[in-house]
């Protein structure tokens, strides 16, 4: 026999209090969106040095663009910068021009693109399951609103987005414009049938929950306002389907063509698998999108073309997209299942939770996916997004763990709408409200009548258990795990001394003994919410504390002496870099660097630029202690100027009688 409760649980309660205060309701939603993108992209995000090798070439072919006013082609070290696109520069620059030439600004395109992304993702979430309560006429705001939470931190809070995300390079940029406009697109495409309801009214996220709560008082269950559409026969398609084209030209300009080739691929499968391709391109305007693509990202690719003509089009279209698909690039080759790991790690500790989300969509029933409304495609959408880039980067022969950085929003999708259905059920509409806690049970306090989790559910919850303790024994060994580098002498000593592998190891064993402890006591609402707290905790004890360690041993020294370089360089002066690339030291100094490999390469230079009379009469080298004694110097044939970690700096006068030997 049922017992009827005659008090609301305080957090459906509290959410329903939401629910009819539109002011409460967004200012709450900003409020979480602030504090995640805060913890995650901005705590901290310029107080440590440009990380070689990778992001200081961004960094200063930015500078570049702006102290030179060349915006078209951009700039390393004297030499043309062909690898990507020109948005990410002009982003930098931009950033440098507000705000300075730091950091903060390399780094802010990157933070502020995956702000925009979980903000566009949160919003998303939210609307379909506004839509979803709207045909089942009820109203469950506490679900709607802890799932968009939940999908926001999924989507911030996960090494792969952290690290990238942290970053000035384009990795995040481009998948900040291909997954908001994948977003974009699935907005505009799952409001189709709303259209016919509501004529071309839009809805931004303020609006959404502005809605729901007027409809609450009038005793309806919660509208999901649908995006603007056209009229018949228009010229433009609707808001959310120009967005998509306006983003996949800025992800063209971010990473050239798979900005269009990877989205094109995702919509094109999904709209074949469901049915809807001529129908839905007809809708999308596709000519007139192709026009506002080509209008917003072909104009720079003439322009680099046809200032710097076949050495663009060889390095870029040839080098960096066809033979990296094609062959391997730099070295990075990796095994057939390397993105399983990549994914494994990269969305850890959520990822063990990805099979059964996506069992759970049955995505092999086309019949009966074909036979849903659009809305209820989100799920079957975002296994499309994560499969066909997952697919398309384990068929490309080079690998590189950043590659598949865009599936992650979708990962997260996956995930969020699996523990939405674990979550609070609590219907608002009429006569519904006790009956749905009682089967669901009472929120956050597992008992007797809470329902029983699917096996393949309840299996990774084991699994996560299994998982966190691996993780937790993997950290606390990680200096049998991680190789040397060759900038810090000593570097497992100085992480073993730091108690940073201990702390990684309490925060990851408690975690599973927790979620150990749920699943027994059947308390499934919280599992995720351990997994989330647990990466909070590693993020600000663990991976914040070790980027200040790495860059206080690592990058510090190399911007230490930039600034002696600056100092001591005489005009003219060469600088030569010896037996490594740092390209930190090009960004910090100003200065151009000759690169030299080896010992006898720097000598026999040396001796060519005496020979040539030059004024000043000497150079500066800056070399790995290990590369400067292969030189074989005598004391008088230098200057020290500096010593710092692992490298030293030192000045060679130009000697034209004497002969420097090499051993």
């Amino acid at each position: 026999m049922r017992m009827k409760l005659s008090v609301k649980r305080p957090v459906d309660q509290w959410f329903n209090k939401i629910e009819k205060n539109p002011a409460l309701g967004v200012t709450v939603s900003i409020l979480w969106l602030i504090v995640i993108g805060w913890v995650t992209f901005g705590w901290n995000l310029g107080n440590t040095g440009l990380v070689d090798e990778t992001e200081p070439l961004f960094a200063e072919a930015s500078r570049q663009m702006l102290v030179t006013g060349d915006w078209i082609t951009p700039f390393f070290n004297g030499d043309t910068r062909f690898d990507k696109p020109a948005l990410i520069y002009w982003c930098q620059a931009i950033a440098y021009a507000i705000i300075g030439v730091n950091e903060w600004a390399v780094r802010l395109p990157s933070a502020i693109a995956a702000l925009g992304l979980i903000c566009l993702a949160f919003y998303t979430v939210h609307w379909y399951l506004a839509k979803q309560d709207e045909l089942e006429q009820i109203s469950r705001p506490t679900r709607r609103y802890l799932t968009s939470f939940i999908v926001a931190a999924l989507m911030a809070l996960n090494p792969e987005t952290i690290v990238w995300a942290r970053t000035g390079v384009s990795d995040m940029l481009l998948t900040g414009c291909m997954a908001s406009a994948l977003l974009c697109f699935f907005l505009g495409y799952a409001g189709k049938e709303s259209s016919r309801e509501q004529g071309a009214g839009g809805a931004g996220g303020a609006e959404l929950i502005t809605n729901d709560a007027s409809r609450l008082k009038s005793g309806n269950p919660p509208t999901a306002l649908a995006p603007q559409f056209p009229i018949p026969n228009a010229l433009f398609p609707n808001k959310w389907y120009l967005a998509f084209y306006v983003l996949i030209a800025g992800a063209i300009l971010t990473k050239g063509p798979v900005g269009i080739v990877l989205p094109g691929l995702i919509v094109g499968a999904f709209l074949l698998y469901v049915g809807k391709v001529r129908e839905v391109l007809r809708e999308m305007r596709l000519l007139v999108g192709i026009l506002i693509i080509i209008g917003l990202s072909v104009p720079w690719y003439a322009l680099v073309i046809w200032r710097n003509g076949w050495n663009y089009i060889n390095s870029f279209f040839g080098y960096h997209n066809l033979e990296r698909f094609t062959e391997v690039v730099n070295g990075h080759s990796a095994p057939w299942y390397f993105y399983f790991l990549v994914v494994l790690l990269g969305f850890a500790p959520y990822s063990v939770y990805l099979p059964v989300s996506i069992v759970r969509l049955k995505f092999w029933q086309r019949s009966h996916w074909r036979s849903q409304e659009r809305f209820q495609q989100f799920g079957l959408f975002a296994w499309f997004w994560f499969a066909s880039i997952f697919g398309f980067f384990t068929i490309a022969v080079t690998k590189l763990p950043s590659y598949v950085l865009p599936l992650m929003p979708a990962a997260a999708i996956l995930v969020a709408l699996l523990w939405s259905d674990l979550l609070p059920n609590t219907e608002t509409g009429e006569g519904k409200d006790t009956e749905n806690q009682e089967d669901m049970g009472t929120w956050g306090h597992g008992n007797t009548s809470s329902p029983p989790l699917p096996p393949l559910l309840l299996w990774s919850g084991w699994v996560n258990v299994v998982f966190l303790s691996f993780l937790a024994t993997a950290l606390f060994n990680i200096t049998h795990i991680l190789g040397s580098d060759p900038a810090i002498s000593n570097f497992h000593e100085l992480i073993q001394q730091s108690g940073l592998p201990v702390i990684a190891c309490v925060i990851w064993l408690v975690c599973a003994v927790l979620v150990a402890g749920f699943l027994l006591s059947r308390r499934w609402n919280y599992i995720i919410s351990i997994n989330l707290l647990g990466f909070v905790a590693f993020l600000i004890f663990v991976l914040s504390p070790a980027s200040f360690f790495i860059d206080q041993e690592r990058q510090l020294p190399l911007r230490e002496l930039s600034a002696i370089i600056l100092e001591a360089k005489q005009p003219d002066e060469e600088l030569i870099m010896l037996g490594f690339k740092k390209p930190s030291v090009v960004f910090y100094s100003h200065i151009h660097i000759n690169y030299l490999g080896f010992p006898q390469e720097a000598v026999e230079h040396i001796k060519n630029q005496a020979a040539k009379g030059l004024k000043p009469p000497s150079v500066l080298l800056l070399a790995e202690q290990k590369k400067f004694l292969q030189m074989d110097l005598q004391p008088d044939d230098y200057k020290s100027l500096s010593t710092k970690g692992a490298y030293n700096l030192v000045r060679v006068p130009f000697k034209k009688k004497k002969k420097i030997d090499i051993s």
